[in-house]
């Protein structure tokens, strides 16, 4: 009769406890299922071009992983979806062809007169000098606030470092030498070489080697030794200059359809943004590595390697000078921008002088 009372019991605690259970399940709200998403990035790259063209694809990798596969990029190289030049129009707008691009702001001078500062600017901040105004000293909110009228949310995403000044045929030994050249060099330092008496032609990288093999341009900058050896430019060019003068730190954006951020969940908006952080410093650590083994390889097929003569530098400077104060009052935006740019290089440069620049007097 014990072992029946027992069992009774048993059996009660047990139903209670189920019925407990039921309440507390039915009082609790459903979990909403897990939304997958995925995205297309354009980029103005060759396919799986080293530095550049792999960036974009870690990034996505790195989205991917970090979200347990809930925000899928794949990414389409220059062509495949949209030329070089359409990747800021692909991503705007209310319509987007896709949701991400990755390309350099100054190809979008023409639309946006400010857009160059976000990339680098002639005699301008280095790239460690551009992710701290960037990210701490405003530049960053400009950005944002540039771009809002076309629907994009801008980041860094990728920086080559200091690059170099040009591959040319002939000499360069006075200003004059720049006369009548046609050279390919973008943004502002296109504007500077211009106005020094050359042509500046605004075209892909893809296009650069049989352009200048051709003789459609007769000179051109594209990067630095790590992506102008995987090119061959040394193939059909003799002479190649430093420093570049024309782009000291370009800064490589990631562009985003604002809208579409917009109705992500805030953990993979918080995910994107420190991909693009983790992509931002992963490309200058590979073009400081990567342009060392290069240099030497160009240097072993005969290259000629030499520096602007210091008389060509000072002019450019000059006219540098001329073609920023000119954009400022033509435009009010790039004259806010550059502000903030301009001042912000001036303390940077004050600490740099006894820091960095004196650092490197000592090391030598």
């Amino acid at each position: 009769m014990i072992k029946i009372k027992r069992i009774l019991l048993i059996l009660f605690l047990l139903s209670a406890a189920l019925g407990c259970q039921k309440t507390i399940n039915e009082n609790q709200p459903e979990s909403k299922p897990i939304k997958n998403y995925k995205w297309k990035l354009v980029t103005a790259w060759p396919k799986n071009f080293p530095g550049l063209g792999l960036a974009p694809e870690r990034f996505a990798n790195l989205v991917n992983e970090m979200s347990d596969g809930r925000l899928q990029i794949r990414v389409y190289s220059a062509g495949e979806i949209v030329s070089a030049m359409e990747v800021f129009d692909a991503v705007s707008g209310d319509s987007p062809a896709a949701e991400m691009g990755h390309a350099a702001a100054y190809y979008w001078k023409g639309k946006i007169p400010a857009a160059p500062l976000f990339t680098s600017v002639p005699f301008g901040m280095n790239a460690q000098e551009m992710n701290g105004w960037l990210h701490y000293g405003g530049g960053m909110e400009l950005w944002h606030e540039v771009y809002e009228p076309f629907n994009l949310l801008p980041m860094a995403a990728g920086n080559t470092g200091i690059q170099m000044g040009g591959w040319f045929n002939k000499e360069i030994l006075t200003i004059n030498d720049f006369k009548g050249l046609k050279m390919r060099i973008p943004g502002l330092g296109g504007e500077v070489f211009s106005r020094a008496g050359g042509a500046a032609v605004n075209m892909p990288g893809g296009e650069i080697f049989t352009s200048l093999q051709t003789g459609v341009i007769d000179a051109a900058e594209w990067v630095s030794p790590y992506n102008d050896l995987a090119f061959g430019f040394q193939n059909i060019a003799k002479y190649y200059y430093y420093p570049g003068w024309q782009e000291p730190g370009p800064t490589i954006e990631l562009i985003i359809n604002k809208t579409a951020y917009n109705n992500l969940p805030k953990d993979l908006q918080a995910i994107i943004k420190v991909a693009a952080r983790s992509i931002n410093q992963d490309m200058l650590d590979e073009y400081t590595y990567m342009n060392q083994n290069a240099l030497q390889q160009l240097q072993k097929q005969g290259v000629e390697i030499r520096p602007y003569p210091s008389s060509v530098i000072e002019e450019l400077r000059k006219i540098s000078n001329e073609v920023l104060t000119e954009n400022s009052k033509a435009d009010p935006i790039f004259k806010k921008v550059y502000k903030s740019y301009s001042e912000y290089q001036k303390r940077a440069e004050a600490y740099h002088k006894i820091s960095e620049q004196a650092y490197y007097e000592l090391r030598k």
